[in-house]
């Protein structure tokens, strides 16, 4: 069976550790590899390297940093259905699906190539007499990222590329569930030009992450995962000193006001929620109709096609909506919550209790599931299920609406399908939701704008990608300069102020 290791130093490597974890077949349930746990050991050595490799990259200028991601993006294009086929096999998302993880990574790198732009700094002439202020943003030195499952090859490259491009080694520690791809991202990267030694690639589980935490020259830490997680990495990580930025788990909504197209809000709301099998922090898994006719009109919209929706393997090519869920594990905890949510007393409209598909009988599908008629107080609600579930939540007034997503615990993102400009102009300045679409359903923004939740989705103070990444991973250093010119009467004891 494959072993998997490490990216150390320019090449794969072994573990060392002699601890190793499951790589699944999601399609077939099989185990298809096993991939190497690092001890703390084994990340203290690889931090030491790239603090060492790092003063040089830092060294190069801007312009060439970029060019090693824009060589970075070729190679990508050459790669994508060979990255594309890795990605689907681990995770089970569909082959579309698997392209579209890459190319939104794909497209924070192509930001990154306007690194020389964004790492300008800021000058004063003349700030006082004969006196000169300016800013430069420089690296932080290492950085480290820690990264889910559900998107291997994006989130890995919204970390790595802007630290990269900025000046600094990274350390990445992906997903050990699905990790081939960021090894390769690796193995890109290296032939594209970056140094050995400036990306280390260490798979491992919660030992790596807290040896990262715990790391003295790791200078920053980025994090994508649940919520309670992101909390324990940020509070410990920025107790041991680190910038640290974490994102955690979601519960979107998306209103469906009265005036909506109705098939426009049904087709949103189906690919919005089941699309993944809803293994998406951006997934919809609230729909909120306004008013009962709404509801009723919708949910006849929903019906049919939740009931139409092909679930199977990647193999299956591009005739298929939606793949497995990526571990055992992961089905079981979606079927109690579907129980405890028909336990409180919803409505199950559509049943994927019972989904089996032949030939995959050991494989880890979930039928689609929608229900009607839930409330705020039940556990489907509150919590993040991360399946193929799509809950009806019925309010009686948009202000009700308003309310449902304002008083949730998550923040991530929201939406809204209307044809009113007002309503959505109020929602979009009031809702208290980090990432709003207007008759959009997943408001994942472009690159050159930042990708950020509010509330218990987020922790920190900065965006992921956009110009808030090229602030993440740089310090401020302010320099005050005089050149004296010509003989100057003694020395000033007090402290200068402006003339």
């Amino acid at each position: 069976m494959e072993e998997l290791g490490h990216w150390i130093n320019g090449r794969r490597v072994a573990g060392t550790s002699g601890r190793f974890a499951d790589i699944w077949n999601p399609a077939t349930g099989e185990v298809q590899a096993k991939v190497a746990l690092a001890s703390g050991g084994e990340l203290d050595a690889a931090v030491a390297d790239a603090a060492a490799a790092q003063p040089a990259w830092a060294a190069m200028n801007p312009q060439r940093r970029a060019r090693v991601m824009m060589a970075f993006v070729q190679l990508l294009h050459r790669d994508m259905d060979t990255l594309a086929k890795t990605l689907s096999r681990e995770h089970g998302k569909t082959l579309p699906d698997a392209k579209g993880d890459v190319q939104r990574g794909l497209e924070v790198v192509e930001f990154c190539i306007g690194a020389p732009h964004h790492l300008k700094g800021e000058f004063t002439n003349s700030a006082g007499p004969g006196i000169d202020m300016y800013s430069m943003r420089q690296p932080l030195g290492v950085a480290a990222g820690i990264t889910p499952f559900n998107f291997p090859a994006m989130i890995p490259m919204w970390k790595m590329a802007p630290a990269l491009v900025c000046g600094n080694a990274f350390i990445l520690k992906p997903s050990e569930r699905d990790p081939s791809v960021p090894l390769m991202l690796a193995e890109l990267l290296q032939e594209a030009g970056l140094p050995d030694g400036v990306l280390q690639v260490l798979n491992g589980d919660k030992e790596s992450v807290d040896a990262i935490l715990d790391n003295p020259v790791i200078q920053g830490v980025g994090f994508v995962g649940s919520t309670p997680i992101a909390q324990y990495i940020y509070e410990r990580g920025c107790a041991s000193g680190k910038r640290v930025q974490c994102f955690g788990g979601a519960k979107n909504h998306m209103i469906i006001m009265p005036d909506a197209d109705m098939d426009q809000a049904a087709d949103a709301l189906v690919g919005a929620g089941y699309g993944a099998a809803g293994e998406r922090c951006m997934a919809i898994s609230v729909a909120v109709p306004v008013g009962g006719e709404t509801a009723d009109r919708l949910i006849e919209k929903l019906v049919p096609r939740v009931e139409a929706l092909k679930v199977g393997p990647y193999t299956s090519g591009e005739d298929v909506d939606y793949g497995p869920v990526i571990t055992p594990m992961a089905r079981d905890s979606i079927h109690r919550l579907v129980q405890s949510g028909l336990d409180a007393g919803a409505e199950l409209v559509v049943d994927g209790r019972d989904f089996s598909l032949q030939g995959y009988e050991g494989g880890f599908f979930v039928g689609p599931h929608l229900f009607d008629h839930v409330t705020p107080d039940m556990e489907i609600y509150q919590k993040e299920i991360f399946g193929p579930v799509l809950s009806v939540v019925r309010a009686g007034t948009y202000e009700e609406a308003l309310k449902l997503a304002m008083d949730h615990a998550y923040g991530n993102g929201t939406a809204i399908f209307t044809r009113d400009g007002d309503a959505a102009r109020d929602f979009a300045d009031r809702v208290n939701v980090g990432m709003v679409g207007i008759n959009v359903p997943i408001p994942v923004p472009l690159a050159y704008h930042t990708f950020g939740g509010w509330k218990k989705s987020v922790f920190g103070d900065l965006n992921q990608h956009g110009a808030d990444a090229f602030r993440f991973y740089t310090r401020t250093k302010t320099v005050t300069a005089r050149w004296p010119s010509g003989i100057k009467e003694g020395r000033a004891f007090t402290i200068p102020v402006m003339q």
